[in-house]
Order: C-alpha cells, then structure tokens, then sequence
C-alpha cells in the first residue's frame, strides 16, 4: 500500500472524528481537513490514476458539502445563512 493511499485513510477517520464533536470545537480540525484535501487526493490521483482521484473527488465534496457552498456563496457576493 503506498503512503498515500494510508495518508488517505486517516484522514477519512480524523474526519469522521472531528465530525463527533460538538459543532463549536469542529471548526478550527475542520478547516485544517478542508485545507489539506485537495493535495490529498492529487496525490492519490498521481499515484494511482485520475479515476481514484475522481471518487476521492466525489466523497469529499459529499463529506464537506456544507462548507463548500457556504464558500461558494460567499465567492458569489451573497450573504448565505449560518445555520445554527
């Protein structure tokens, strides 16, 4: 198994951690798995082609879905609700 696939795989349970937390101790651990996504799954799309880089796409987009419309919204110049 290469590193990256392995680093692939604690991320996926440090988000599911981090998730199990109250709302307001997600956001700094939150953002730090957000950020460090994308070189991620370049890495793992590097290594084992650009279909796996694509599902890794996918499931983070699925996991991290909610901030990434609140990003998106606030790249548009919309005001997007914080939801409570």
């Amino acid at each position: 198994m290469n590193y990256s696939l392995l680093i692939g795989c604690v991320w996926v349970l440090a988000a599911t951690g981090v998730a199990l937390l109250p709302m307001r101790l997600q956001y700094v651990p939150g953002v730090t798995l957000l950020l460090l996504a994308p070189f991620l799954i370049v890495r793992i799309g590097y290594d084992y082609g650009w279909v796996f880089a694509v599902l890794g796409l996918f499931a983070f987009v699925s996991m991290f879905r909610n901030p990434l419309i609140y990003f998106y919204r606030r790249a548009r110049g919309e005001r997007p609700e914080v939801p409570k």
